[in-house]
Order: C-alpha cells, then structure tokens, then sequence
C-alpha cells in the first residue's frame, strides 16, 4: 500500500526547536539544521526567549526538498544534545 504525502515538494516547511539558552546549544543547532539545508537564508531564523528566559525557540522556515531530507533533520535533531522539544 502507498500512502501519499500530505505535502508536496519542494515546499517551505517550518520546524521550532526548544532548549535553554547558550551560545552551544545555538550552535549545535544551526551546525545540524545548515547539514540539511546549507542554502538557509538568514531571514529565515527567528528566535525567541521565553518570558523568564529558561528557555530558548529557534524556528527555522526550511525549503525542504524532499519527505526524506525533513525526516533526516528531525531524526539528528532529535539526537542533538540540548534538544528539549521539536515542534
């Protein structure tokens, strides 16, 4: 059975990714989000601090080219020291 994908690419795909603030984390991130993505405009970055500051957003806007390059971020994402929550 093939199941067919709710998005189609290319597309813009947002991703939010959540941890406590430091220089580290922010680059660890970036280091794994620009693998995947190297052509990421940086207008394409947002951050956020949380209202008492314990915690860190950066969201990205991806021109994603594929299912199996979003899947490839998400799965080192999710390895990446830090990461707390990926949205």
């Amino acid at each position: 059975m093939v199941t067919k994908s709710l998005l189609e690419f290319p597309t813009d795909y947002p991703i939010k990714i959540i941890g406590r603030p430091s220089d580290e984390f922010r680059a660890r991130v970036h280091a794994v989000v620009l693998r995947h993505a190297p052509e990421l405009e940086a207008g394409r970055v947002r951050e956020r601090l949380s209202g008492n500051g314990n915690f860190l957003s950066i969201s990205y806007t991806l021109r994603a080219e594929s299912r199996a390059q979003v899947e490839a971020l998400i799965a080192e994402l999710e390895q990446c020291a830090g990461v707390m929550m990926l949205l």
